[in-house]
């Protein structure tokens, strides 16, 4: 995918969006300074010059200032800011209103876009629920969303949901001012990298899940878990949802020429898109793992069934036996063999008897009781 598609595709959708969507709203020029317009929604900004937090007076506005000048760059991180917040980023910044709106309606589909030399990222977060037993309505996987902008002097994210916190990713970071150094493309590899690892420590945790339903439902009367593995199916496609689009954003990460993505960077995203590859593998075994393991649920249940209307059927045919002997020597003809014999009553019992031993020998043989 080259810069000049992505261009065009934006410009098409421009187009409709201005056609049908009203445009982000307009803020005045008194509302576009200082950072207090964010409360609520700014968890953390800082302003790094040489791979170091600048600790100097002021808010992000004059950092920013500072940042197009070419001395470093501006780091905002944002949790789930409204509409107005996001005009007021946006206005500052010179973001693209299509990329504002995506950040303000969230669930959206992982994806990469350009908008001139900036860059727009859109990841799906996952955390696995830990529970104690899985049921047929557990939540296994929960999922939400990191919006990254990265652009010349500045890098915005914009966080949906309770987890995927990036502060303690931001603390890694500072440790390593080298890392930092390389500019923004640095910081978006590292919330690619971030994810991605979270990925990996899903999978490993469904793994587990999956390995012990899998136990479970090949056990004796294991058919009875089919719901489980139903809702755990439907769980990992959860997870599929996350992992898969985003495998050709990041490997458009790893080739891309862009300004704010250095050689050395791209290298990094190489391995980056080399993890993501592995977990897709991952998530989609387990869907045709859950996918056979329902049908062979379905097929045991199918058998058990098969079994009781054998056992069923058993039963009538031995019970038959004395009902129709019973029944022609209760039709109350006079003339019947060993009717009025001294021991006709116990031959007819014995002979009963027999029957229903001789036919339940032969279906225990046959496994049929």
């Amino acid at each position: 995918m080259t810069g000049r598609r992505w261009d065009m595709g934006a410009s098409r959708r421009v187009g409709r969006v201005f056609a049908r969507r009203p445009a982000v709203p307009e803020v005045p020029a008194f509302d576009l300074v200082g950072s207090g317009k964010l409360d609520g929604a700014l968890v953390d900004w800082a302003y790094y010059r040489d791979g170091r937090r600048d600790t100097h007076d002021g808010d992000y506005v004059d950092a920013l200032q500072r940042a197009r000048r070419g001395e470093g760059y501006v780091w905002i991180g944002l949790f789930e800011p409204n509409e107005h917040q996001l005009a007021v980023i946006g206005q500052q910044f010179g973001l693209h209103p299509l990329a504002l709106e995506d950040a303000t309606e969230a669930h959206q589909r992982p994806k990469l876009e350009r908008y001139g030399d900036t860059l727009f990222a859109v990841l799906k977060t996952v955390r696995y629920v830990p529970h104690d037993d899985l049921t047929a309505t557990s939540e296994v996987v929960e999922s939400g969303e990191v919006m990254v902008f990265c652009g010349p002097g500045f890098v915005i994210t914009v966080r949906h949901g309770d987890h995927g916190e990036l502060t303690g990713l931001r603390q890694v970071l500072e440790k390593e001012p080298k890392r930092l150094a390389a500019g923004p493309g640095a910081v978006l590899h590292a919330i690619a990298d971030h994810v991605v690892d979270s990925y990996l420590a899903v999978a490993a945790a469904v793994q587990a899940d999956i390995d012990l339903i899998e136990i479970e439902m090949f056990s004796p009367r294991g058919w009875r878990n089919i719901d489980r593995v139903y809702q755990l199916k439907r769980e990992v496609l959860e997870l599929k949802r996350a992992v898969a689009p985003l495998t050709g954003p990041m490997r458009a990460l790893a080739t891309l020429r862009h300004p704010m993505i250095a050689d050395e960077t791209r290298d990094y995203f190489r391995d980056v898109d080399d993890h993501l590859l592995r977990v897709k593998e991952q998530v989609i075994s387990f869907d045709e793992l859950l996918s056979s393991i329902l049908q062979a649920g379905l097929a045991q249940v199918q058998v058990s069934e098969n079994e009781d209307m054998r056992r069923i059927s058993a039963w009538v045919a031995i019970i038959a036996v004395p009902t129709l002997i019973a029944g022609v020597y209760g039709m109350n003809f006079e003339n019947m063999p060993i009717l009025t014999t001294k021991y006709g009553y116990y031959v007819v019992l014995g002979v009963m008897l027999v029957a229903c031993t001789v036919l339940y020998r032969l279906f225990k043989k046959n496994r049929w009781l």
